[in-house]
């Protein structure tokens, strides 16, 4: 007789409790200043102690890291959807795909603190220390094109996921650019490339 998994509780609880910081911290983010905000300031917002927080993250930095990198994730599964949706017409995948980037963007506070809200702290994770970041995003989206596309190699996969993970970095601090324009734009000088890598 079969079984199906739980979380164990106290998994689950420390899930929650992390999720409920990083929530209380994007949300101060929307509201003030991300050089205002305080650990103390994100650890009442949460209803937890100062302690319970720095116990939890360890550091600002690790804090910061952690709320940066769980954006990253929710923006590059919005990517991947894109992409999967439209498997078999590869540039309306690179369209749809920078599409919902740009759009997510332009919606969501801590894009406005890194690019728009004078913060030093958040712009150096995705400038001058940004490499674990970036590695991070053209990692997940060139599995994902390597996953749908199987005649691509490994390397033009790679490739042109760097060269959309920098340039979606570089358009988000354009934030009066219209998303749709981007996304057409992406498609026209990229959509050929992966359609050569295809046919190969």
């Amino acid at each position: 007789m079969s079984t199906s998994l739980r979380t164990p509780y106290p998994v689950a609880a420390r899930e929650l409790l992390r999720e409920t910081l990083l929530d209380a911290a994007l949300d101060l983010a929307r509201r003030r200043q991300w050089s205002e905000v305080t650990m103390a300031d994100v650890a009442s917002a949460a209803g937890v102690s100062r302690q319970t927080l720095y116990k939890e993250f360890g550091s600002r930095e690790a804090f910061v890291g952690a709320l940066t990198l769980r954006e990253a994730d929710r923006f590059l599964a919005g990517v991947e959807q894109a992409v999967r949706e439209n498997l078999d017409d590869p540039a309306r995948a690179l369209a749809g795909a920078f599409e919902f980037f740009m759009d997510a963007a332009a919606e969501n506070p801590l894009v406005h603190a890194v690019f728009r809200g004078g913060s030093d702290e958040l712009l150096e994770l995705v400038t001058t220390r940004g490499k674990p970041l970036i590695d991070h995003a053209v990692e997940r989206l060139a599995a994902v094109m390597g996953s749908g596309w199987s005649s691509a190699s490994d390397r033009d996969c790679r490739l042109l996921s760097e060269f959309l993970v920098r340039l979606g970095i570089s358009y988000m601090t354009l934030p009066d650019d219209p998303s749709r324009m981007t996304g057409e734009s992406v498609a026209r000088v990229f959509g050929p490339y992966i359609e050569r890598v295809l046919t190969a």
